[in-house]
């Protein structure tokens, strides 16, 4: 049975479209930072996240 770090660790798969002009500037840019484009794109997501979380605590 897995532990609770383990289940946090799990990934979940989503479909995503996206326009090819935004597809084509994700991939430059996780290209620029040594990223394949769904970690680039998990990255942002994790930082929105996180920008989201601490602006609604009002930091």
């Amino acid at each position: 049975m897995p532990d609770a770090k383990a289940k946090e660790k799990a990934k979940k798969q989503i479909p995503l479209r996206v326009s090819a002009s935004l597809y084509n500037d994700l991939s430059q840019w996780a290209e620029d930072d040594f990223r394949s484009i769904n970690g680039q794109i998990e990255y942002l997501l994790t930082e929105c996240v996180k920008h989201r979380k601490k602006s609604a605590r009002g930091d």
